[in-house]
């Protein structure tokens, strides 16, 4: 098979034509990766979830036998177009006014763009240090794709030196970030007639008493912000994103429904919001609740949960990949990425990578071209550290 060969400007366009929204299969993106990496002479092996509609990507430029490998990781699928008003296509690149427009431009197949181009290169240089790829699916609902390639990883390789999560930083290299996790919280209550209050058990109600709640719990993160903090902004945060419920104004609603989430500061503990909502729940609530109807009932389930980034000041791998991105500090970020479940893994972990997270999840997402060129520059840094 002839070398693929491809610019940056093609391999992201190839990348964005795929529509890798959570809820698809990414299994065409992944062939293209496959085949274009064989092309190379280079061998992948999928990491596939249980019914094999979807699958991480891994692949080894070098010896994977070597130690202080550097992994390139980055997640496949993209977040849902749905009800946005796109100016065009959203998956197919427009270039206007220095800028790719595009679903997943800067979140983040232009990292993967970039890394994939840059495999002709690394092999010419014959690196005497491994560089694994690692290309996940399903981080945008709860990072759950990368974990099985992530163990598969540690157990069978030498720990890597680093690993650098190409999420959208500007380019600028981020030692610590917050923590998510998301749940869905049911009420169910019971019905009866508006006129009848004292019969019915109004899962709305309650599900208010257990917003204001959080909201409480929210303010008393914000006083709690530690001085000096660099995160914007500096406490944990919490976030009711979804309410649904009742059928009727004249009805007492037997359900409701509501989404939210809390971001954590690494430092904090990450189960204490959880820990606190669920004890208001059982001790405070549902006592009242059962008063009327004893199957009345609370029920939290978990949607999504990644841990944080902890910062290692000063460690080896944040010194290189300072050194590579030509930076002199470092940032701490509030999103959350899959940076922290390597980290739990034992693996030095930072986040770098082309584009802005302002513009990520948005229409008319867009990547500014002199980022990646930039990215391409620090890629090229890379390839110089590691070979031969």
């Amino acid at each position: 098979m002839a070398p693929i060969r491809l610019s940056t400007r093609e391999m992201i366009d190839r990348l964005i034509s795929f529509d890798t929204t959570s809820r698809n299969s990414n299994l065409e993106l992944i062939s293209f990766i496959e085949d274009y990496l064989a092309s190379h002479g280079v061998a992948s092996q999928r990491v596939v979830n249980e019914d094999g509609s979807k699958a991480n990507l891994f692949a080894t430029i070098g010896e994977a036998s070597k130690p202080g490998g550097i992994v390139l990781s980055g997640h496949t699928d993209v977040v849902p177009v749905d009800g946005q008003d796109w100016s065009g296509d959203p998956f197919r690149v427009v270039e206007k006014d220095g800028m790719l427009f595009g679903r997943g431009t800067s979140d983040m197949k232009s990292f993967i763009a970039i890394a994939l181009v840059m495999v002709p290169e690394f092999l010419k240089r014959g690196p005497t240090i491994p560089v694994h790829l690692a290309f996940s699916y399903d981080e945008e609902i709860g990072c759950l794709g990368v974990r099985p390639m992530i163990d598969g990883i540690v157990r069978t390789l030498p720990r890597p030196a680093v690993a650098i999560v190409g999420e959208p930083s500007m380019m600028k290299v981020v030692n610590a970030h917050k923590s998510i996790q998301s749940y869905f919280t049911t009420v169910t209550g019971l019905e009866s007639h508006s006129s009848q209050t004292h019969k019915g058990v109004s899962a709305i109600s309650y599900a208010v008493e257990l917003i204001a709640f959080l909201d409480r719990l929210a303010q008393e993160m914000r006083e709690r912000a530690p001085a000096g903090c660099r995160f914007a902004p500096p406490y944990t945060t919490i976030n009711v994103g979804v309410l649904k419920g009742g059928t009727a104004v004249n009805i007492i609603p037997r359900q409701c429904e509501f989404g939210w989430e809390y971001r954590a500061l690494p430092d904090d503990d990450p189960d204490e919001i959880i820990n606190r909502f669920t004890a208001f729940a059982e001790e405070e609530l549902l006592p009242r609740m059962r008063e009327v109807y004893p199957q009345a009932r609370i029920e939290t389930r978990e949607r999504a949960k990644a841990p944080g980034l902890v910062p290692e000041t000063g460690s080896a791998a944040e010194t290189l990949i300072l050194k590579l991105a030509q930076c002199n500090e470092t940032e701490a970020v509030s999103y959350a990425t899959e940076a922290g479940l390597f980290q739990m893994a034992d693996v030095p972990t930072l986040v770098c990578g082309p584009g802005d997270i302002a513009q990520a999840h948005k229409p008319d997402e867009f990547i500014e071209l002199s980022q990646i060129a930039e990215c391409e520059r620090f890629m090229m840094r890379l390839a110089e550290h590691v070979g031969g």
